[in-house]
């Protein structure tokens, strides 16, 4: 009996833990200090780049990138021997200062290494982007990068007040993702947003026949977009061949109406 009753209660254990777990969504993170770049700003842009549970803090390993760079002014530029190590929600992350020289926009991008969830059994890779623009320049704000998933978007993805809607194309090797699923999660950077329920930690939308999606933020601060699909090949995992989500993830900042 005693033995009945122990098996139950790691049953349960299992079921909290791991069932939590599988409710948090995973959020690739690339961070700027800043989105706008004016004339009497700081001119140097700190980036930061993690993987995490945005919305309720938290933190997973982020091991160094496979690529890390920046499209700026139609020309790439490889910034993953510019990282420098740094801790985000108590893991492990990475950081770097990029100094903005000229007007235009700047899509920093990010293709992490693959991580393994045996919560979900599968491997996650989140191909993620976010914008800055410098100095009155915004020519090119909608340009797409060429990855194997991305959101592409054709709202501005700066220079928005919390409120407005903000819309992007999911794309898979270069198409349209019809009805492609999106998760949609707010980065609690302050600890003062509260859920009501877990069902509101991570909210989830679908994109149209044309691979659209349309979302308006209720309120200001960094809101991530991940758009979830199963990779056309597989990784092997202990002599396994597991499923790959791809994720593309764009990061936005919305503004306070003052």
């Amino acid at each position: 009996m005693r033995n009945r009753f122990w098996m139950v209660g790691v049953a349960v254990l299992f079921s909290i833990v791991f069932c939590g777990n599988v409710a948090l969504a995973h959020f690739g993170m690339v961070i700027p200090s800043d989105t706008m770049v004016m004339q009497d700003d700081n001119r140097t842009v700190h980036v930061t780049l993690s993987f995490s549970h945005p919305m309720e803090l938290v933190g997973m390993e982020l091991v160094k990138p496979k690529v890390f760079g920046v499209l700026a002014n139609g020309k790439e530029q490889d910034l993953l021997g510019q990282l420098k190590p740094a801790t985000v929600m108590d893991h492990k992350a990475w950081q770097v200062d990029y100094a903005v020289k000229r007007p235009g926009v700047y899509m920093f991008h990010m293709e992490p290494q693959p991580y393994w969830e045996p919560a979900e059994d599968c491997f996650i890779i989140h191909l993620t982007k976010t914008v800055v623009t410098a100095f009155g320049d915004d020519e090119g704000w909608d340009a797409e990068l060429g990855l194997k998933t991305e959101i592409v978007p054709i709202a501005k993805p700066f220079g928005l007040y919390a409120g407005n809607v903000f819309q992007g194309i999911v794309k898979m090797d270069g198409k349209p993702v019809p009805y492609a699923e999106v998760e949609v999660e707010f980065y609690n950077q302050d600890k003062t947003a509260h859920a009501p329920t877990d069902y509101m930690v991570t909210q989830t939308i679908k994109a149209d026949a044309d691979g659209v999606f349309t979302y308006a933020t209720p309120a200001a601060g960094w809101w991530g977009f991940a758009a979830l699909n199963t990779a056309d090949y597989t990784i092997k995992h202990e002599g396994e061949d597991k499923d790959v989500e791809m994720g593309a993830v764009i990061w936005v900042y919305f503004h306070d109406w003052k």
